[in-house]
C-alpha cells in the first residue's frame, strides 16, 4: 500500500516507539532460536521497520503493492549497506503463499495495513500460514475509541457517534480510513486465524488529543510519550489500552 494512503503519523502512532518494540521482540526471538530471523513485513512501504531489522542482522522480505514505496526501500537499503538482507517484492496478502514459495518466517509485521485490505480475516490467515511453528506476529492497527474521543473533544459529536456505532469505526463518508478496530474484534480475528498469546497495547493514548502547537519540541514529545507509558503501567489501568490511537498487538502462531 502506498505510504500516501496510510494514516497520518501525527495522531497515529509514534514510529520510534513501535520500531523499538519490534526490535525487542526480534531480539528475544533471535536469542531463543540462536540465529538471525527470517522476517516478513507485509505492507512495509519504504522500510521504516524493515531497515532497522536488517541493520540488526535479520533478513527481511517486504511485500507491498506500491512500486514507488519499494523503490524508496531499495534506495534506503543501498544507503544503509544492507541490500543483501532486504528483499522487496510487489504484492499483497492475497499472494503471500506464491510470493514466499512455501518459505516460512519467524516474525511477521503487519503495520498500518489491515485497515485497507479487502478482507482482514483472510489477510491474517495468510500471515499465519507464512509463519513457522511458534512464529510471532507484530500487528499495528488504528483504534476505534481514540477517534471517538478525539471527535467528541473537538465538539464534533455527530462524527464521534458515527465512529462509535459504525461497524467499521468510520466517522463519515470522507473519513480517510476504511476501518478501525476494537480490542475484542482484534482478539476474535486473531483467534480465528490460529494465533494465541495475544497482547494488545494502546499507543499514543494522549498524543492525538493534544494540539500540535503544544508538542513542537523533542522534549515535549518525550514528556508526552512518558505520560502515555505511565498511564498504562499502573494496576487496574489495562482498559486504557483501548484508547490508543494505534493498537499494537503481538501474538504467536498456534
Amino acid at each position: 500500500m502506498p505510504d500516501e494512503h496510510r494514516p497520518q503519523r501525527r495522531g497515529g502512532v509514534r514510529p520510534t516507539a513501535v520500531v523499538s518494540a519490534v526490535a525487542r521482540l526480534a531480539d528475544e526471538r533471535s536469542a531463543h532460536l540462536g540465529r538471525p530471523l527470517e522476517v516478513l513485513d507485509l505492507g512495509g512501504g519504504t522500510g521504516g521497520v524493515a531497515v532497522p531489522l536488517a541493520e540488526a542482522g535479520h533478513h527481511v522480505t517486504v511485500v507491498d503493492p506500491s512500486p514507488d514505496a519499494l523503490a524508496a526501500l531499495a534506495r534506503r537499503a543501498r544507503e544503509a549497506g544492507i541490500v543483501d538482507r532486504v528483499t522487496a517484492v510487489q504484492g499483497d496478502g492475497d499472494s503471500l503463499d506464491v510470493l514466499l514459495a512455501g518459505r516460512r518466517v519467524d516474525l511477521a509485521c503487519c503495520h498500518g495495513t489491515l485497515e485497507f485490505v479487502d478482507d482482514p480475516a483472510a489477510t491474517l490467515r495468510a500471515v499465519a500460514q507464512a509463519l513457522g511453528d511458534d512464529g510471532v506476529l507484530s500487528l499495528l492497527v488504528a483504534g476505534r475509541l481514540s477517534v471517538v474521543f478525539a471527535k467528541a473533544v473537538a465538539g464534533e459529536f455527530a462524527q464521534a457517534r458515527a465512529a462509535l456505532v459504525d461497524p467499521s469505526g468510520r466517522w463519515g463518508s470522507t473519513d480517510p480510513l476504511p476501518r478501525r478496530f476494537d480490542v475484542d474484534q482484534l482478539e476474535a480475528l486473531l483467534s480465528d486465524a490460529g494465533f494465541h498469546d495475544v497482547v494488545v497495547r494502546g499507543t499514543n493514548i494522549l498524543g492525538h488529543l493534544v494540539p500540535a502547537q503544544l508538542v513542537d519540541t523533542e522534549a515535549d514529545r518525550a514528556a508526552l510519550a512518558e505520560l502515555d507509558e505511565l498511564l498504562v503501567a499502573g494496576p487496574g489501568r489495562e482498559f486504557l489500552r483501548t484508547l490508543g490511537n494505534a493498537l499494537h498487538v503481538t501474538a504467536r502462531r498456534g
